[in-house]
């Protein structure tokens, strides 16, 4: 588990956040983030809040330490490096029980400074952009932030695509049990907009492989966007079927054959396939050296 819990004999009548600093020997930025998202706990376990005192025999705290198993980064430089993330890993825990994810590695490899400079859904593989530390961190977020990092993905969908097209449709939370599925039907959603392009059609299974670059980054965009047109992707465990398979789906309790037969394959065909982005006045262009993908 990526998440230890560390226990500290505690001192009686003191501020929690100043025995994490003398006692605990953490930073001030580190022991703000651990109260704030409640991760420090009194001898009772309850959890403990800036400004409490101490009354209790000890404290303890949850502290994420990473391990690996086996990733490493395709592409590395001083300040920042790229992880080729496989398809369904997902990139932070959402959960003190979570085993692993890309943080894990990210962690092991870089230290407790380094972090995700933006992030992908576990679903869907391919390049992930690494900061390795807090000025790079804010460097590389603001880049997405300002939509100055240029992305590509490639997507294996069904139907047959023929022409270029740019899907401009706002999108926004659905009403659906799936809390975190997307629509298109909303006027008054988020801006968003896609460029798709046919690479390869597949006469056999009637698949088009299609470069998909996103001009904004909502969640899931390049999956609502392409099941609006009709051109759902490939493996989708949310788009292009009904609530209740992809509620199995995300619960894992629908067998690898079930998932295939209903979504078209095993995994979500899409693949976060190109980065292109400047950093400290140097042009960085990283490509997946992915095989196989669509065949």
């Amino acid at each position: 588990m990526p998440f230890v819990f560390k226990k500290y004999n505690a001192v009686k009548g003191k501020k929690i956040q100043q025995f994490l600093l003398d006692e605990a020997g953490l930073s001030s930025s580190v022991s703000q983030k651990l109260l704030s998202k409640n991760r420090v706990f009194d001898d009772q376990g309850h959890t403990l809040k800036n400004g409490q005192i101490l009354k209790g025999q000890y404290i303890q705290v949850a502290i994420f330490e990473g391990h690996t198993r086996g990733l490493k980064p395709v592409f590395e430089v001083q300040d920042f490096a790229v992880f080729d993330k496989p398809s369904g890993l997902m990139v932070h825990p959402t959960r003190k029980t979570t085993a692993y994810s890309l943080l894990d590695e990210i962690r092991y490899h870089f230290g407790d400074e380094a972090d995700l400079a933006h992030r992908i859904d576990a679903e869907t593989s391919g390049l992930v952009l690494v900061a390795k530390n807090k000025q790079a961190s804010t460097i590389l977020k603001t880049l997405f932030e300002n939509r100055a990092c240029h992305k590509e993905y490639l997507a294996l969908v069904k139907g047959q695509l023929k022409n270029k097209i740019t899907i401009d449709k706002p999108t926004s939370k659905s009403n659906s049990i799936i809390i975190v599925k997307m629509i298109c039907e909303n006027e008054k959603g988020k801006h968003s907009t896609t460029h798709i392009q046919p690479l390869k059609f597949n006469e056999k299974n009637n698949t088009t492989l299609v470069k998909a670059i996103p001009i904004t980054g909502r969640q899931h965009q390049i999956r609502v966007h392409l099941d609006s047109i009709g051109h759902t992707i490939l493996g989708d465990p949310i788009y292009g079927v009904d609530d209740q398979v992809a509620d199995a789906c995300l619960r894992k309790t629908l067998s690898i054959e079930s998932r295939v037969e209903l979504t078209g394959a095993k995994r979500l065909m899409l693949h976060a396939n190109h980065l292109s982005f400047v950093y400290n006045d140097k042009k960085y262009n990283i490509t997946s050296k992915i095989s196989k993908f669509y065949e």
